[in-house]
């Protein structure tokens, strides 16, 4: 497998584990994707495949109908989408992705989780440029022939491909996210999830101390409810 499915795949099984905040961050960003471009599913791209995301994290249908219905009332919260960067400990670069509607409030709680955690919140840009931005689908293809299918999805920018029991994953990058869309909805296959993900160009390896140390910070950004994902390069247990 790839560095980028091993990695994909260490990350889900730990937010696997946390099902409440997964569905409160989901929410946010339906609420975000209703707001941009509508209710409708079928004239609304974004919101379409977060529905799908949603099912596939067991989300309950009724708090996915309760997050659409909250985007389009009069009084709904305004939700940005902010990225931010830093250091945690060990020199363990930080990218943190939030969905706020008090910026203040959101900057004020990363750093404060950084600072108690050995950490300091850096500059747009101090990080950014150690992880590579993909968007990564997932689809089941019915009879279609898998190699037939890597060869077209070469030319539409896939640079992994890994057809599996109860589908294909794909990893593109970021840039292609619309037209790897468009192409799978022409060819009438069922999206199964699609999204953004930031993998890191190189890991770095702790030991059990350093280890714990970073692995707090990352559960006390977790916890807060203005974040979406946070990724680092700390090398992960299950990509050994």
């Amino acid at each position: 497998m790839g560095r980028a499915f091993e990695y994909r795949k260490a990350r889900k099984l730990k937010r696997w584990g946390h099902m409440a905040r997964t569905f409160t961050k989901l929410g946010k960003e339906i609420e975000i994707a209703v707001k941009a471009g509508g209710a409708d599913p079928s004239g609304n791209t974004r919101l379409r495949i977060l529905i799908q995301n949603a099912k596939a994290e067991n989300m309950p249908k009724e708090n996915i109908e309760r997050a659409i219905k909250r985007a389009t009332e009069k009084d709904a919260a305004d939700y940005k989408e902010v990225i931010y960067e830093g250091y945690g400990p060990h020199g363990i670069a930080f990218l943190v992705e939030t969905a706020t509607d008090n910026t203040n409030r959101t900057v004020a709680n990363i750093r404060m989780h950084f600072n108690k955690c050995g950490g300091t919140l850096g500059n747009s840009g101090s990080v950014g440029f150690l992880f590579e931005h993909k968007c990564v689908f997932k689809f089941k293809a019915g009879d279609a022939d898998p190699e037939e299918l890597e060869l077209e999805m070469i030319d539409l920018g896939v640079d992994e491909f890994y057809p599996e029991e109860d589908g294909i994953t794909v990893y593109a990058p970021y840039e292609s996210f619309g037209s790897i869309q468009k192409w799978l909805d022409d060819k009438g296959f069922e999206i199964v999830s699609g999204e953004s993900v930031r993998i890191p160009t190189d890991t770095k390896e702790l030991d059990a101390e350093g280890r714990e140390s970073v692995e707090r910070l990352v559960e006390k950004l977790e916890e807060d409810d203005d974040v979406v994902n946070v990724y680092h390069t700390m090398k992960e247990a299950d990509e050994e």
